[in-house]
């Protein structure tokens, strides 16, 4: 296995009582933790120019190419955490312990990093204080003058299992540094404000703000826009059909929710993982950083159900509206839509009203609630993510869907289902292409209100070869009609690289990673090639290491992946993901993506992916023999001039 040596900035972390958080409430721990990562600390890692080298269960090894900027992204991550934790009560708190060092440290083929380097910043973490950051002294003297808050040095400090001792320094976020006194020659002049005044003037704002020091201690911080988490609805008592229902219902509320562009809708796939159990608004609003929370429940007899639902201000807990339906369970759709008009006219002050006839359009309900819960089960099936679960799935579909012929978003379904077999390497792609095709056309027909069924037909006729022009104004008018739904903007971003438009992918991206901070898997392929292109390739490795999860990396993916690798500078992780796809898919070649997969709308993006690919040693061209596999091949002038003089010898 070949190996690097290097001097590397090095952070550790982990959370401070794990076991113990865990151990109380297993589930809600694992989502907080989720979330953090999602919205505040790779966002923070990758702003650093930090790369996650490892996650180690409730911590993680990060590598940054500066001391500064690992102390930067401490910091900032530290900060937060105080704001985040303000208010929440001491044994639920999420604290971390930051140790940081630069040294010597050897890179394995994989990425891995080991050696001392790496020790000495584990061990720097162990006796850091909650909250604190711990700095070696190597550390220590490449930030000690650009450092505004109070240090301690800990002297000669003996590490476990580390030879030497080593003088470490901790560092208290939030702890301003002692001003400096003047030299006893000059005397002292007013230039600066004296350490201790905006601590004054901030314990005095807070006491006219306020009104004392109890609601400071309760008070939480609240996002400036408008912004939701729909929590999941409670089966009171049902059974799975019921309980599948309520999931239902939560998503469906989601996404009317989402047709106002002015409001954040948090996605029901996040706030999911709370599951039904009764949880603190204000731990909400932390963990999703919302201003309100909408939560209900629904109980089913017969063929009755009672739905009720409560907004909730996320500053007080204090229930802004709440509703009961006592309705026929044939009705349940219409409350749904109630639900969502109810939350949207209280919500009148934050100007949303304004907007409610321009956002009035919504996607039509099944005519048959036996048809909904077919299509909850293929639902359930399509998110295995397996060859396996998207057949299944597109047997759900097609049973929902002869139940209600005019049940949109059961044809959806199936054409992504059937898209994500032929990806997989599972049936023939272009008659795949074409019965997703077939289906999204009759689902814009049946709604055309349904930006999912637009969102389908966009990405297929841009993936197809097809108008872009249209495939763009498909994908168009489903985010005009969603433009708050982390899915719809994050299946928009997968386009917009081909249609000439990265840069509004990549912020297409990050905002669905705002709306859902705990995505579905393949989240991160639509993010990929957008983050190749506007050079944030770190990301753009992470996301195909987080799809990788999911499924295995075809040929396209594993493409993404070298080129992404080789322009950060990782040419042997690039040089083992090519090494990888030539024993996988041998007769696979980038000549062929770009004919088939990668069909570009501007001829710089291929060049720019060819051009990386070249570097990472990638196979270009296919083969002469081969060139009857692919009647449509888009040849590659270099490609065709290499065939002409391989012909001539």
């Amino acid at each position: 296995m070949s190996e690097t040596r290097k001097l590397a900035a090095i952070l550790c972390s982990d959370v401070v009582g794990y076991s113990r958080l865990a151990g109380a409430d297993e589930d809600r721990i694992l989502a907080r933790l989720r979330a953090l990562r999602s919205d505040l600390i790779d966002p923070t890692i990758a702003v650093h120019h930090g790369r996650v080298v490892k996650r180690t269960g409730d911590g993680s090894i990060v590598e940054f190419r500066s001391v500064v900027d690992a102390v930067r992204c401490a910091i900032e991550v530290q900060n937060a955490m105080v704001e985040r934790n303000a208010g929440v009560p001491e044994d639920r708190r999420i604290v971390f312990r930051i140790g940081i060092h630069i040294g010597d440290v050897v890179e394995e083929s994989d990425g891995d990093l080991m050696g001392e380097g790496v020790n000495i910043a584990a061990r720097l973490e162990g006796i850091a204080k909650p909250g604190a950051i711990c700095l070696s002294e190597d550390a220590y003297r490449q930030v000690s003058g650009r450092l505004d808050m109070e240090v301690t040095d800990l002297g000669q400090t003996q590490l476990k299992n580390i030879e030497k001792s080593i003088r470490a320094y901790s560092l208290q976020v939030g702890v301003p540094s002692q001003a400096k006194p003047a030299t006893p020659a000059e005397p002292a002049t007013p230039k600066r404000r004296p350490a201790l005044a905006p601590i004054v003037a901030g314990i005095v704002g807070i006491i006219v703000i306020a009104g004392g020091a109890w609601w400071y201690a309760r008070r939480v911080t609240l996002p400036a826009n408008p912004s939701i988490a729909v929590m999941p609805f409670e089966d009171v008592g049902g059974d799975a059909a019921t309980d599948r229902l309520a999931n239902g219902i939560t998503t469906d509320i989601s996404t009317d929710l989402s047709r106002f562009r002015d409001l954040d809708v948090i996605a029901s796939s996040a706030t999911e993982a709370y599951g039904n159990k009764a949880a603190d608004v204000r731990q909400i609003v932390r963990d999703f950083n919302v201003r309100y929370v909408l939560k209900g429940s629904i109980q089913r007899e017969g063929d009755q159900v009672r739905v009720s639902a409560q907004l909730l201000d996320g500053a007080t807990s204090a229930s802004l509206w709440s509703k009961r339906w006592d309705r026929p369970a044939a009705d349940v759709f219409a409350v749904q839509n109630e639900v969502a008009d109810g939350v949207i006219s209280t919500l009148g002050d934050d100007n949303l009203l304004a907007r409610l006839s321009a956002a009035a359009t919504r996607g039509k309900a099944p005519s048959d609630i036996a048809a909904y819960d077919l299509y909850a089960l293929a639902v359930e099936s399509f998110n295995k993510g397996t060859p396996e679960g998207f057949a299944e799935s597109t047997r759900w579909d097609d049973a929902a869907i002869a139940k209600d012929p005019l049940f949109a978003r059961a044809y959806v379904g199936k054409g992504w289902s059937l898209r994500w077999i032929a990806l997989g390497g599972h049936g023939d792609f272009q008659e795949a292409m074409s019965e997703a095709d077939r289906l999204a056309r009759k689902a814009v027909e049946i709604d055309p209100d349904d930006a999912a069924a637009h969102l389908l037909l966009g990405t297929n006729l841009r993936q197809m070869g097809g108008d872009a022009t249209q495939a763009g104004a498909e994908i168009d008018r489903a985010l005009e009609l969603n433009p708050s739904s982390a899915y719809i903007l994050n299946i928009s971003a997968s386009s917009m690289s081909y249609l000439g438009k990265p840069e509004e992918g990549a912020a297409l991206c990050d905002r669905s990673f705002r709306l859902n901070p705990l995505p579905q898997p393949w989240f991160a392929k639509n993010c990929a090639e957008n983050y190749f292109f506007t050079k944030r390739y770190q990301d753009a490795v992470e996301m195909m290491k987080r799809h990788a999860a999911w499924q295995p990396l075809v040929p396209f993916f594993l493409g993404w992946l070298a080129a992404a690798q080789v322009e950060l500078g990782a040419v042997d992780d690039a040089a083992a993901t090519v090494a990888d796809w030539k024993r996988r898919f041998p007769d696979s070649t980038v000549e062929e993506l770009l004919s088939s997969f990668w069909r570009f709308s501007r001829q710089q993006e291929a060049d720019q992916v060819l051009a990386s690919l070249q570097k990472a040693g990638a196979p270009i061209c296919v083969p002469s023999d081969k060139l009857g596999n692919f009647p449509t091949l888009k040849h590659l002038t270099l490609c065709d001039a290499q065939r002409a003089k391989e012909a001539t010898r």
